[in-house]
């Protein structure tokens, strides 16, 4: 079986299953054909492919997603520091990031890692490079360091 169809069937049964909210038979049944249905189009449509499915559930996505939680939680500590702390505590900067992704969903998973992190914000994506606002200077340091890079980009050659 195509991985891409194993992962889209495994996405599909957990959304709904999810939604659902209902565990009869019947309904078991009819939700497990609507799926096989929506895969056999989507295998006919030929759309099921790298680009439309690019992450296969292996552990390093998991990691990943560890990891972003773990930098959300700690970013949005940062923030409410400062926000009590008062505007003076804040050192506002725009920067251009150089950023070592090929794919451009590598390009587009790291922008969302920035902005999903409390205090930077993706503002332009462009080529090989992300202009980033950051509430800190600390914030564009540490995306310099290039850890979240790194990451995206260990990820992006898993696709």
């Amino acid at each position: 079986m195509n991985q891409h169809i194993f992962t889209l069937f495994l996405c599909l049964t957990l959304f709904w299953l999810l939604n659902s909210g209902h565990y009869s038979l019947l309904i078991l049944s009819l939700g497990l054909a609507s799926i096989i249905l929506v895969l056999i189009i989507s295998q006919q449509m030929d759309i099921v492919d790298h680009e439309s499915q690019p992450l296969y559930l292996t552990p390093i996505i998991f990691s990943y997603y560890v990891w972003l939680i773990k930098e959300i939680v700690k970013a949005n500590i940062t923030v409410v520091k400062h926000i009590w702390l008062g505007k003076d505590s804040i050192s506002p900067q725009l920067k251009t990031i150089k950023i070592s992704q090929k794919t451009d969903m590598g390009k587009v998973i790291y922008a969302n890692s920035i902005t999903l992190t409390p205090g930077t914000v993706a503002i332009k994506l462009q080529g090989d490079e992300i202009l980033v606002h950051a509430l800190l200077t600390a914030n564009i340091a540490s995306l310099e360091q290039g850890e979240m890079d790194a990451r995206i980009s260990k990820l992006e050659s898993q696709c």
